[in-house]
């Protein structure tokens, strides 16, 4: 069976925490699938403002959209665990980039690889429903 597999650039420069809470929790007792995404979409929101950008300008329209998705699970996520979220970005274009996600959690002083994922985000024009130009402020400062 092939497997899906992410090669995460070196540097993900920005960090932020998140707490689980009950409702991230499946039935199997861990964290589930469908939760890791929208904890990436938090991460990629936190990531985005620290930047001052946000994932939709409302009044001109313009923003991000999600073109792909890709998740790797390496470990299992409880409860009340702590998820140290690690971000970066690369394969900068005219038109988007890819954002990575490294999730860990610490338990008994030993950190544990959550999972990794990559989301393709294009930059897109709302208004018009169609691929928008990325602008080079952007670009200058995914790159840093």
């Amino acid at each position: 069976m092939a497997r899906v597999r992410i090669d995460l650039p070196e540097k993900l420069g920005f960090t932020t925490q998140i707490q689980i809470t009950i409702k991230d929790v499946n039935y199997g007792g861990h964290v589930g699938n469908d939760s890791i995404l929208s904890l990436i979409h938090e991460a990629r929101i936190r990531f985005l403002a620290s930047l001052g950008y946000q994932e939709l300008d409302k009044e001109k329209g313009l923003g991000l959209i999600m073109a792909d998705a890709a998740v790797v699970y390496k470990g299992e996520g409880f409860h009340g665990d702590i998820f140290d979220i690690a971000v970066g970005t690369g394969d900068i274009s005219s038109f988007g980039f890819d954002i990575y996600y490294r999730i860990t959690t610490t338990r008994e002083n030993k950190t544990i690889v959550i999972s990794e994922a990559k989301s393709g985000m294009i930059y897109f024009d709302y208004n018009e429903r169609k691929v928008g130009r990325l602008p080079e402020a952007w670009k200058q400062k995914l790159t840093l």
